[in-house]
């Protein structure tokens, strides 16, 4: 691949406003992200250039303006994927940009599991990304359509489909997601065969992994995230498989993906109404009556809480730093001061 057309690239009205302001620099697309480096893909060519600034401030599939030296300038995404970063620390980390369709690969096997694809869907929703459910390994059950139902039932935004991945005629269902000038990106455990979809949906045969029997899952075979040409035309953004997905300023997404739960929530007799056993709760009446399963209450608090939690530390410790900025700058300045000499 040598060059790409901006709208083959899926430019749209939302960057060029945001270009017109930056007369001199051409826009290019962040195709992959060294330990230094970004991978940009454009109409001149593939090139690799510094970014402004941290290099974790840029992800896959971001729009960038350049200056043919360095990346000068990122353009405002319309989505963007992101989780607290793993371990201790608090941090916010993308993981990709400007994804129309965020693919949440899992099996009809043991790796099928509610709650995670729960907090997958709270992060598509969070983006803005239009949430898309793949159950591989069809071929191993006698029938998938109770997986199908199970994960149909998680939000009323989920499409779902099953599809035996190593067969290309199946793999072509995906071709709508990823046509041209669209992206989707796929994310899920390791062991799911989102390697495999990658292999049949570009063409790129990279290696892949069996899944171990007594847990049905893989080990890694994607190790970076890259932005792919897809056969249909559109783009690919596979990332590795993720131990950990903390949320973190999930709360929209949380919101459209148990809006179930929350439409419920307004029938309850008082505003703040915890669904703890108060009087007139409409919750926990419907789970009285069988509407609502108590498991996935319980799992909306549990993500609510977390994305809480870690959404008041990323906040707490960039307020921590500003105030640290602003100190130390106003101290710099009382020092200067101090070594003036008045005029006579």
């Amino acid at each position: 691949m040598t060059s790409v057309s901006l709208p083959d690239l899926g430019w749209s009205d939302h960057f060029a406003r945001q270009a017109d302001a930056l007369p001199g620099l051409t826009p290019a697309r962040v195709s992959a992200v060294a330990r230094d480096l970004l991978t940009l893909l454009g109409p001149e060519g593939i090139r690799s250039l510094t970014p402004p600034g941290p290099v974790g401030d840029f992800a896959v599939g971001d729009w960038v303006m350049t200056d043919g030296r360095r990346a000068v300038h990122r353009l405002s995404p319309l989505t963007e994927i992101a989780r607290r970063a793993a371990g201790v620390s608090a941090e916010r980390q993308l993981i990709a940009a400007n994804v129309d369709t965020l693919g949440i690969v899992t099996s009809c096997n043991a790796d099928f599991n509610p709650a995670r694809l729960e907090r997958y869907l709270a992060v598509a929703g969070a983006a803005g990304c239009l949430p898309l459910i793949v159950l591989t390994k069809a071929d191993g059950v006698a029938d998938p359509r109770p997986y199908l139902r199970e994960a149909g039932r998680l939000s009323p935004l989920v499409t779902a489909l099953a599809l035996d991945a190593r067969e290309a005629e199946e793999v072509a269902r995906l071709n709508p997601w990823c046509g041209p000038g669209r992206t989707l990106a796929l994310v899920g455990s390791s062991g799911v065969g989102k390697t495999t979809l990658q292999n049949a949906l570009t063409g790129v045969v990279e290696a892949t992994q069996a899944s171990r029997e007594d847990d049905a899952r893989g080990r890694h075979t994607t190790t970076a995230r890259a932005l792919r040409r897809t056969l249909a035309g559109g783009w690919l953004i596979d990332t590795p498989g993720m131990r950990e997905l903390q949320l973190t300023d999930a709360a929209e997404g949380i919101g459209l993906v148990f809006a179930d739960i929350l439409d419920l929530a307004t029938g309850c007799r008082f505003s703040d109404c915890r669904h703890e056993g108060e009087p007139g709760c409409a919750v926990q009446a419907a789970i009285a009556r069988g509407e609502l399963d108590a498991a996935r209450l319980r799992r909306f608090r549990k993500l609510e809480r977390e994305d809480r939690a870690n959404s008041e530390a990323v906040h707490e410790r960039h307020a921590r730093a500003r105030a640290w900025a602003k100190a130390t700058r106003h101290g710099r300045e009382r020092s200067i001061s101090k070594r003036r000499v008045p005029d006579d």
